[in-house]
């Protein structure tokens, strides 16, 4: 006699499992049980490894960087949505979706998602910005470094043959002022970082987020809050680490870029849109100006676009990179492991039941 029953639950140690057979056979009765599983779309890259253990426990399917249309045909019987930068989480895609209950953001930005439409329809929303922001922060200094000592056109040079040692006479950061326009995440980190190297380090944050613990925080990693105004004045390297959003879309225009001294550096790893490109590029084009500049994001990003500073020698342009390290990406993809297992061990019994049985 044999007997077959999959809309079973049981709960063991605290921890609800789904019945996947309940074998009767010579009357002895054996319950094999597995992990509850969730159906995941992945529409971002994220480590090897955190895909593969998601595909141990769970339905995976992986479209990276895939278009609207694209997303919205996988979407259908879809639990929960990872995504980062690179991609857009619109309304439509988050409508195809009427099991959607969880979305993961690897990293920090969410202004590739409409949040009104996921709040609205009471979708949860992890953010993972740690991992990513100790990256971003040391490619700044990375840039800082590059721009004060003329690095990349150093080494061009002398690839070609040319010696011109005494043609490069650079910058020390040490002494000089730090202005860091975004002191959150990354912006303080950067902050901290610029202290230890004997700089100067004045933040400014929106008014709406200032806090007297904040205040407190920074003052601990030695860097001053200020306005924006003093930031952007007083700053020899300005590092620029706010969100885009309306208040911020082109924060950094031509007034502001008028503001800063002659010879100040510009460091972009906000978001493209955050930096006026047309007010910047015209910048960069008066004498006795800005110095240089260094942006990692962009007005508009992707393959074949070409940037409007790529024949500036003074100007450092990378593709998004900020938080593409291997240590990052290796940590960003523990924590998407973990904020997975979490949410599946808080959904509902019945939740949980109805998501085994469908597998």
């Amino acid at each position: 006699m044999l007997c077959l029953l999959t809309l079973l639950s049981i709960n063991i140690f605290g921890t609800q499992f789904a019945i996947h057979h309940k074998t009767l056979k010579n009357n002895q009765l054996t319950f094999i049980c597995r992990n509850l599983f969730m159906n995941i779309l992945i529409a971002s890259s994220i480590s090897k490894d955190a895909i593969e253990k998601l595909n141990e426990k769970h339905n995976v399917i992986c479209a990276f960087n895939a278009p609207e249309e694209k997303l919205i045909s996988l979407m259908y019987d879809r639990d929960v949505l990872i995504f980062r930068s690179g991609v857009k989480i619109s309304e439509k895609v988050m409508e195809a979706g009427p099991n959607l209950k969880f979305l993961i953001r690897a990293g920090s930005g969410i202004d590739n998602l409409d949040v009104s439409y996921a709040t609205k329809r009471g979708i949860l929303l992890k953010r993972i910005p740690e991992p990513g922001a100790k990256a971003v922060a040391e490619l700044s200094f990375a840039f800082m470094l590059a721009l004060s000592r003329s690095l990349l056109f150093a080494d061009k040079e002398l690839r070609q043959g040319r010696w011109v040692k005494g043609e490069f006479k650079g910058y020390l950061l040490r002494g000089k002022v730090l202005g860091v326009i975004g002191a959150g995440n990354i912006g303080s980190l950067v902050g901290q970082m610029g202290s230890f190297w004997g700089m100067t380090v004045l933040g400014c944050v929106a008014k709406e987020d200032y806090t007297p613990e904040i205040e407190a925080d920074l003052i601990s990693k030695s860097i001053r809050l200020t306005t924006f105004d003093e930031v952007v004045s007083n700053a020899d390297y300005l590092s620029i680490h706010v969100p885009l959003m309306d208040s911020t879309k082109n924060l950094i225009n031509k007034e502001v870029l008028q503001m800063m001294k002659p010879g100040t550096y510009l460091i972009h790893l906000a978001r493209g849109g955050v930096v006026n490109e047309k007010d910047l590029l015209e910048e960069l084009t008066k004498e006795n100006r800005l110095r240089g500049a260094a942006l990692d994001v962009h007005e508009n990003e992707g393959k074949g676009k070409v940037s409007p500073f790529a024949k500036f020698p003074n100007v450092i342009l990378t593709p998004h990179m900020g938080a593409q390290t291997v240590d990052s990406q290796k940590e960003i993809g523990e924590r998407v492991l973990e904020a997975v297992e979490l949410f599946s061990a808080q959904l509902d019994p019945q939740e949980k039941v109805a998501m085994s049985i469908k597998k």
